[in-house]
């Protein structure tokens, strides 16, 4: 592989304008196909295989016209201090807001009279009437939402309090804000400081925002035919931006250590891609493995999420192995800064005269570490483990739920709308169960529905049920059911549980199925499902990733150990975000206005995306540990090599990818902020604790065994020669005067190429 990707590298190198341009149409493109799409609906949610996804496809069978997949929205009223709901002038304003609501948008579907559905609390302070609208939130004009949100304005001018909640006021998350672009400006900033070049550092970030452009355009194009919803363009920018800019700074950071040695640019950029972009190469796979792996979940929306965003890290590694070397030849020696430039010509002129370069290398911070590490292995590795197991203890408290108007910040109209219900007709008020029940089989679906009322009526946990409603065929009823706890609690779970037993002891006696859904038995489902996918998950995406690393790195326990290191690093970022955004700690620094339950889709999502992003840090240090071993060094001499060129370009990769990740921490959409947050904690735990200070401390232990191949694998796996061995090889046979590799006279596109 490493004599493949030289020779690509060379060629983008001298066909640079070429690549360019081809890049360059690609983006234009991508742009004309968003810029001409159409404006893209929410990605439906669905949950295949539980029971609440099957009531909740076969309510829209028997019960049509019930715009079941519609926006909603809920109009909260109460009363001025002293008054009621059912007092001449605030009923008056109610009818009067329900007028406008119906006739204010063609959108609106329907909109219920609270005196008509007895929606008034019984002490008749708080009354609330509810709107349905025939297309989902994303379809919404914003006409139909600012009548929504400015309705009432006469009523709250005389004192009576009106406030919004549902689904209608959801606005779709915002992508490129400030924050994402301070992101930027940081990864920018270490970049500079890194390089010392204004080329240089502007390089990585340019190559990386063409590859977010193509990507972004493109989903936005099929958003609308792949029903992606606009989550997937958001994780696909924050992946694109995070690993575009790493890989680029690896090729980067080889091709000016190339140079150093006195390599000419077009050999320089060609061994670059061949050795650095064989790390790139494999590092992606295993990102996108990571990334792609999310489908054995089966929730439609997760699966999307993941393919988008592993194609996205597709486009990077392929800018980086193109475009990148065709850049690296536009910027000329610009790549170094002044000062470097004037360095390294004044050591070729010592050179060329035969005189010792008059500078000495000292050992950088990256050398010093790695042999305090070799000094002490023991106690770094204990101390290592144990901060991250403390780290990891608020992992037990984990809580997982969806987000609904309770996890909103208390200043918002729907948190307030969810608040009035809930003091107004209960906590459980705001999580209606929907008991379906089927008696077409059979025909007897009233009297099954009777029998489940009286039924639920004696369950622990239940507040209110509501007459049966039959539809048109009459084989087809719904209960609904309040429970006395808010939605997310345990006991609303096991209500949800409870009615399903006793829906499984009438389907025996009387052969009508009973089925639970409604937004509250979703969330329950959805989060059983994740939770029984997680394993199988973790085996399958460790499982490939650790064949996909044994075959990079020639060994066992080097794979094994970035596994175990892995799983440190998730539970420890699980941690964190129990501590952050279900207990409270330091909310307020990083905005969190409301705690609750994390979301359920966030830990396995974290999973597959950190995952990737920790074996990128694994291959990039130890793949230089593994070619200075196979060049002779001895194991702890391989570790401070891979150390000193490694260290330092690794460190500035984790900082640019905390940078860009934290820049989502302050999205309004509160699953992109606390996955912008566990990301930014998972990479700061992973590449400075674990690939910094476990990695070495394990593999010194572990000395010349860690290296060990049993030898029927060895012959068994194929030599992908990520350490570029076979262009030292030609290297020395042309300094031979064979002419017979990269550095000889013989054509390098003559060469076999090692895969």
């Amino acid at each position: 592989m490493a004599t493949f990707l030289y020779k690509l590298g060379r060629l983008a190198f001298r066909r640079r304008r070429y690549v360019a341009l081809v890049w360059v149409a690609l983006l234009a493109v991508a742009g004309v196909g968003a810029a001409t799409a159409s404006t893209a609906t929410s990605s439906s949610f669905s949950i295949p295989g539980t029971e609440a996804q099957k009531a909740f496809d076969l309510l829209e069978q028997r019960f049509p016209g019930a715009s079941a997949d519609g926006a909603t929205a809920r109009v909260v009223f109460k009363a001025p201090d002293g008054g009621k709901m059912t007092d001449a002038a605030n009923k008056a304003d109610v009818q009067k807001i329900t007028g406008e609501l119906k006739s204010g948008s063609d959108q609106v579907a329907s909109v219920t009279d609270p005196y008509a559905t007895r929606a008034v609390s019984q002490d008749g302070t708080t009354a609330y009437l509810s709107v349905s609208y025939k297309v989902d939130t994303a379809r919404l004009t914003d006409a139909t939402r600012a009548a929504l949100e400015e309705t009432g304005g006469d009523a709250r001018d005389r004192g009576m309090t009106v406030e919004v909640g549902g689904d209608a006021l959801q606005a779709e998350p915002a992508i490129g804000g400030i924050t994402e672009v301070i992101g930027v400006a940081l990864a920018a900033v270490v970049l500079l400081i890194t390089f010392g070049s204004l080329v240089a550092a502007g390089l990585p970030l340019l190559t990386a925002l063409v590859g977010v452009g193509v990507a972004i355009s493109a989903i936005t194009a099929l958003a609308n035919p792949l029903d992606l919803g606009s989550n997937s363009s958001a994780l696909a920018m924050m992946i694109g931006l995070a690993v575009g800019i790493d890989y680029a700074l690896f090729i980067v950071s080889r091709y000016r250590a190339e140079l150093a040695e006195g390599r000419e640019r077009e050999e320089a950029a060609g061994r670059a891609v061949g050795t650095a972009g064989s790390a790139v190469v494999f590092a992606g796979l295993t990102v996108v493995i990571a990334l792609a792996g999310l489908a054995v979940v089966n929730i439609p929306v997760l699966t999307k999420m993941g393919f988008a965003a592993a194609g996205t890290v597709v486009l990077a590694v392929l800018i980086a192995l193109t475009l990148v070397p065709a850049a690296l030849g536009f910027a000329g020696k610009r790549i170094h800064g002044r000062k470097a430039r004037a360095a390294m010509e004044n050591q070729a002129a010592d050179a060329a005269a035969g005189e010792p370069s008059a500078t000495s290398e000292k050992p950088n911070m990256g050398t010093r570490w790695a042999r305090f590490v070799l000094r002490r292995p023991v106690a770094v590795l204990v101390t290592a483990v144990l901060g991250l197991g403390v780290l990891a203890l608020p992992a037990t408290s984990l809580e997982l739920g969806l987000p609904d108007d309770g996890s909103q910040a208390p200043s918002t109209t729907q948190r307030k709308a969810y608040d009035l219900l809930s003091d107004g007709f209960g906590p459980g008020f705001n999580g209606p169960l929907i008991v379906l029940v089927d008696g077409k089989a059979e025909n007897n679906a009233k009297a099954a529905a009777s029998t489940v009322t009286e039924q639920v009526k004696q369950l622990p946990g239940v507040a209110a049920v509501t007459p049966a409603t039959l539809n048109k065929a009459g084989d087809t009823a719904t209960i609904t059911v309040i429970p006395k706890d808010r939605p997310s609690s345990s006991g609303t779970e096991e209500l949800v549980h409870s009615i399903r037993d006793a829906g499984g002891t009438i389907k025996a006696d009387d052969g009508a199925d009973v089925l639970v859904t409604g937004a509250t038995a979703m969330n329950v489902d959805f989060a059983q499902k994740v939770n029984d996918a997680l394993i199988p998950y973790l085996a399958l995406v460790v499982g490939l990733a650790f064949l996909l690393l044994m075959v990079v790195f020639r060994s066992v326990l080097v794979p094994l150990k970035a596994a175990l290191g892995f799983l440190l690093s998730v539970v420890a970022t699980l941690g964190a975000v129990v501590a952050v955004f279900q207990w409270g700690w330091l909310g307020g620094l990083f905005g969190v206005e409301q705690t609750g339950p994390v979301m359920a889709l966030m830990p396995i999502l974290m999973v597959g995306v950190v995952f990737g992003l920790a074996m990128d840090y694994e291959v990039f240090l130890v793949t230089r540990m593994r070619e200075a071993y196979v060049h002779g060094e001895r194991p702890g001499e391989a570790i401070v090599t891979g150390f000193r060129h490694s260290a330092r370009v690794v460190t500035a990769a984790a900082a640019i990818m905390i940078a860009v990740f934290a820049g989502f921490i302050g999205a309004g959409e509160s699953m992109i902020k606390m996955i912008g947050f566990a990301l930014a904690f998972a990479v700061l735990v992973d590449a400075f604790v674990v690939r910094m200070a476990i990695v070495p401390a394990a593999l010194a232990l572990l000395g010349a065994k860690a290296w060990w191949l049993p030898r029927w694998l060895d012959r068994a796996l194929p030599n992908v020669d990520v350490e570029g061995e076979a262009l030292n090889k030609h290297g020395a046979d042309a300094r031979n005067g064979s002419g017979g590799g990269p550095d000889g006279g013989s054509d390098p596109d003559r060469e076999l190429v090692r895969v």
